[in-house]
């Protein structure tokens, strides 16, 4: 299962229009140039230095999982910075975003009115102002559980509701047991 920031950051890294690195040596001479020395590199992924160079020149070839996970997760954050700015700017301005997700949704609403959570497969297209409060919320370093109310406001607003056109006393979606979340621009 991943998370709901994992799932933005995938979502935008199916823009690249290059393929990150595959080996770990070109992985960290990809790491030394961005943080233009090998002693940053070694700091940010708990390493001695001298390993770091070792890499560089393709003495050691296979990383220990742990290390390589590391390794990959860094890359990625890293690469190519204008495609996913561009990739989160149209998302937020024109596109929107998808939401695709398996989980137990429920709502509180109002007495007499069926409110009972189910597992549901839900595919919804989010508009852009819902995307761009997803990547605020992740810029500024929010929390799962704070994107996950997010999302759960825009189900609410775009699904449940259907922009205003019915269920206008519901009051709160939950969001809960997610068993599966992707994002898709």
């Amino acid at each position: 299962m991943s998370t709901f920031g994992d799932g933005l950051d995938q979502a935008v890294q199916k823009a690249f229009t290059r393929p990150v690195p595959k080996s770990a040596g070109a992985q960290m001479r990809y790491l030394v140039r961005q943080l233009k020395g090998t002693r940053a590199v070694a700091r940010m992924l708990r390493i001695s230095q001298r390993t770091v160079e070792r890499y560089v020149k393709d003495q050691i070839k296979k990383p220990r999982p742990d290390l390589a996970a590391r390794l990959e997760r860094e890359v990625k954050a890293r690469w190519q910075p204008q495609i996913r700015a561009k990739a989160r700017e149209k998302a937020a301005t024109t596109g929107g975003i998808v939401l695709d997700t398996r989980a137990r949704l429920g709502y509180t609403a109002p007495i007499g009115s069926t409110d009972q959570d189910r597992i549901r497969h839900l595919t919804v297209a989010l508009p852009p102002r819902h995307a761009a409060r997803l990547f605020e919320a992740q810029e500024q370093g929010a929390g799962d559980d704070h994107l996950r109310e997010i999302a759960a406001e825009a189900l609410k607003e775009v699904y449940f509701q259907d922009n205003g056109r019915r269920a206008g006393s519901l009051e709160e979606v939950r969001f809960t047991d997610i068993q599966h979340v992707e994002f898709d621009l």
